[in-house]
């Protein structure tokens, strides 16, 4: 029987994406575990993985192609003693605003096993086959070997987790971020619709000859997207202060002199990662998120590092941040950052963090202000390095000074909170040795 490998859903967030290069062509044998194509998100570039072993009897979906829904059939796989796929190409199934929900597939017959597929996302591990799991409701669910260990581990009730991956597969993911206990939503209960960000009205663009259009790609989307829920949405204020880094510098040069033996260059903005991690440990209040129900105040200090890519604006994660050091820290940054601008991130790489660094100073820029990037609620907005003369006990001196600015959602962070955070993140900054006691 053919299998037919689905669009997977690569994101929580994900309902369609481009097939941006086939690993495979027709007639080739596939074995589980193999690459078989590269899909591009709405986050990044990622592989996928065969779930099956079979011939590719067709290519349904060309490389190249943007736009393909999640769940559409892409290419089909042809078991051991079939020669070709029959009944032409399938159809693609149509788009869906949300992930699908984890329930058994309808069997045509009483004995006809689940559809299989034979792609599932990079991010999780890839299995021969998945066995159905008994619900706390009598109903079957299909989750893969690790998604249901994780599950056992969590105390998290499968039945109330929806799969996102092929016909609704309950994958790793779904289950690390699902809360313990979760429950399983009422049969026949109805959806509430999802919020959507006011629009701002369509305005004529008048165009001349020698004008170009350029097709948006799905990452610059999604960053105008959430940009404009967050300036819409989220309450904006901004704190700014100037920080002498003379200190700093001497550290880094002394740093360096050790960490070049560990094949690492730290930079200030490695420093500063360190510094913010430090400071979030010593205010725990800024280190959370505004859900409608709770505040979410998080356990793990996670540090998202804005970088520039030619896609567009991708946030890397340095986990765990206030427990290493600045030697760490700098070659994980490398290694984020160069795999960002090639889109090779993993999800779990680029999704979550509870705080974000935006460094515009290595472009000379004094100072500026970023927008919050929802769910966090802080932002800093770093600048440049630079001389300037500044009065220190009545005289004037010349020092290194850099501006930073923090934008603050109001909802979680209040101003004497945020201008504490600040104070503290002042005295690691310009007592750098302050860092490692």
């Amino acid at each position: 029987m053919s299998i037919n490998i689905l669009m997977p859903a690569l994101s929580p967030t994900m309902t369609e994406g481009k097939l941006a290069k086939w690993h495979v062509k027709e007639g080739d044998t596939v074995k589980s575990g193999q690459v078989v194509c590269e899909i591009e998100t709405d986050k990044a570039t990622m592989e996928v993985e065969a779930v099956d072993e079979g011939k590719v009897g067709k290519i349904v979906v060309p490389e190249g192609t943007e736009g393909v829904k999640v769940n559409a059939v892409i290419a089909v796989l042809l078991e051991e003693g079939e020669t070709e796929v029959k009944g032409g190409a399938p159809a693609a199934e149509p788009a869906k605003a949300e992930a699908p929900k984890a329930e058994a597939p309808k069997a045509e017959a009483p004995k006809a096993e689940p559809p299989k597929s034979a792609a599932a996302p990079a991010a999780a591990p890839a299995k021969p086959a998945t066995q159905p799991a008994a619900a706390s409701n009598g109903k079957r669910i299909f989750a893969s070997p690790l998604a249901k260990r994780i599950a056992a581990e969590k105390g998290v009730d499968l039945a109330g987790i929806r799969g996102s991956g092929p016909n609704g597969r309950i994958v790793k993911a779904d289950v690390e971020n699902a809360k313990p206990g979760a429950a399983a939503p009422a049969a026949g209960a109805p959806k509430a619709p999802a919020a959507k960000p006011p629009s701002a009205p369509a305005q004529p663009i008048f165009t001349a000859p020698g004008d170009q259009r350029i097709p948006h790609t799905p990452v610059r989307k999604v960053i105008a997207r959430r940009m404009l829920e967050s300036k819409q949405t989220v309450p904006h204020f901004y704190l700014t202060v100037e920080l002498e880094i003379d200190a700093l510098l001497a550290a880094r040069t002394a740093i360096n002199e050790v960490a070049r033996k560990k094949d690492a260059r730290v930079s200030v903005n490695d420093m500063v990662i360190k510094a913010c991690a430090k400071a979030l440990r010593d205010h725990p209040e800024c280190n959370a998120s505004w859900a409608e129900d709770e505040m979410i105040q998080y356990g793990a200090v996670d540090i998202s590092v804005a970088v520039a890519t030619d896609r567009g604006l991708i946030t890397p994660i340095v986990r765990n941040a206030d427990m290493k050091g600045v030697a760490q820290i700098s070659i994980e940054m490398k290694d984020l950052a160069a795999r960002a601008k090639v889109g090779k991130l993993k999800l779990e790489e680029f999704q979550g963090g509870g705080f974000t660094i935006s460094n515009l100073g290595m472009f000379g820029l004094k100072e500026f202000a970023a927008i919050i990037n929802p769910p966090q609620a802080m932002i800093l907005a770093v600048g440049a390095g630079e001389e300037r003369a500044v009065v220190r006990k009545g005289e004037m001196v010349i020092r290194n000074m850099m501006s930073c600015t923090l934008a603050v959602d109001h909802r979680v962070v209040d101003g004497a909170m945020g201008a504490q955070f600040l104070q503290t993140l002042r005295a690691y900054i310009e007592q750098p040795a302050a860092m490692l006691v």
